[in-house]
């Protein structure tokens, strides 16, 4: 198994105390699979899945006594797929209220805005949060090793990092696709109620295609005949299933500076590529600029828990188009980062901006020396 960055940590908190453990993430990113090499050599876990009717069933006529006839001789609970079950922030309560000392409960999930949205509440300090997101250029290497990791830039930058897809070396795209096409917003469509998948569809290959640019929600609309606070609302259920996040404009001194604009990325670049089915290598691609900074952008997003939690990033831009690809900040510092894919393109960070935050940091980031910023020293 590929250890994860978030690996340790989440088995410190199921070892520490009795709070529970909730891991979100997108589906197929390695949510079981963590808690499998975890528990798995373990007879006294018991498994349930809100994918399965009996479960579904169990909790939607919640009584106490069963449930401790069921649990009887378990030290630990695990319920994949949480999100399933109606009202689970509830039950997980009552789970913690009544049973806590007795069983041990980890719960995944494979959308936040029900895992998230029922469990916070009823859960304040009583769950430990981490969200897992797929593969890492940092895990890869530690597991490949850098030389490796650096030869399967191409392969990365063309289908991602979702776990099914680089263990499955020559079915890449036949993965990517299925789960584009099905799995990845199949709570999105049943949560945010759409009845049109299409429209869900045309939404992401408009960002797709609009990757590293800014956003203007009404041209979208316009583009897929939606009105805008639909669109919005869609967007909203995919940022909160893990499917794309937004950085926002950064802005603090200058007159000239763009104060509410988005630019929208992937949190996986092959997902983004098997939604526009374009699997082209790098070598012939005319996008590779937008699709590196994706890749690199979704990596440093990987590296920052603040980030991860909600807390988003800056791109920075003028009126008159000076640019900063990704701004940092953090502890009252600033860091301002441009990505090229090409090393031998022409980057730089403007000097309006150098001189109105005195950055603490300043980097090119491009294909030769990306590892530098994505991978533990």
């Amino acid at each position: 198994m590929i250890e994860r960055d978030i690996q340790t940590d989440v088995e410190k908190a199921l070892w520490e105390d009795d709070k529970i453990v909730a891991i979100m993430g997108a589906r197929q990113v390695g949510k079981t699979t963590l808690l499998e090499g975890l528990l798995g050599n373990r007879d006294d876990v018991l498994w349930l899945n809100g994918d399965d009717r009996s479960t579904l069933e169990t909790f939607a006529d919640f009584d106490k006594h069963r449930f401790a006839e069921l649990i009887d001789g378990y030290s630990y609970l695990v319920i994949d797929e949480a999100q399933r079950i109606a009202d689970i922030g509830l039950n997980l309560k009552i789970i913690q209220d009544n049973f806590k000392g007795s069983i041990k409960v980890a719960a995944t999930g494979s959308s936040s805005f029900d895992l998230a949205n029922k469990i916070n509440e009823p859960l304040t300090g009583r769950k430990h949060e981490f969200h897992l997101l797929p593969f890492s250029v940092n895990e890869l290497v530690r597991h490949f090793g850098l030389a490796q990791e650096r030869l399967e830039l191409e392969r990365r930058l063309t289908y991602g990092m979702y776990p099914e897809v680089v263990l499955s070396p020559g079915r890449e795209e036949q993965l990517l696709l299925e789960l584009a096409n099905a799995n990845l917003y199949k709570d999105v469509l049943a949560w945010g109620n759409i009845q049109r998948s299409d429209k869900l569809i045309s939404l992401l290959q408009a960002l797709a295609y609009q990757i590293g640019s800014q956003v203007s929600i009404n041209e979208i609309a316009q583009l897929i005949g939606l009105d805008p606070k639909t669109v919005e609302k869609y967007i909203m259920l995919l940022e909160q299933a893990f499917v794309i996040f937004h950085f926002g404009s950064f802005s603090r001194n200058l007159r000239n500076e763009l104060k509410a604009s988005r630019k929208y990325y992937f949190y996986d670049v092959g997902i983004r590529n098997a939604i526009i089915n374009n699997f082209a290598p790098p070598s012939s691609r005319t996008d590779i600029g937008h699709v590196f900074e994706n890749f690199v952008i979704a990596e440093l997003v990987k590296r920052n828990t603040r980030l991860m939690l909600g807390h988003a990033g800056f791109f920075w831009r003028t009126t008159a188009g000076q640019e900063v690809d990704y701004v940092h900040e953090e502890g009252g510092k600033i860091s301002a980062y441009e990505i090229k894919y090409n090393p031998k393109a022409k980057g730089r960070i403007p000097m309006t901006f150098v001189e109105a935050y005195q950055p603490a940091e300043l980097a090119i980031i491009d294909k030769e020396n990306y590892y530098q910023f994505l991978v533990d020293s």
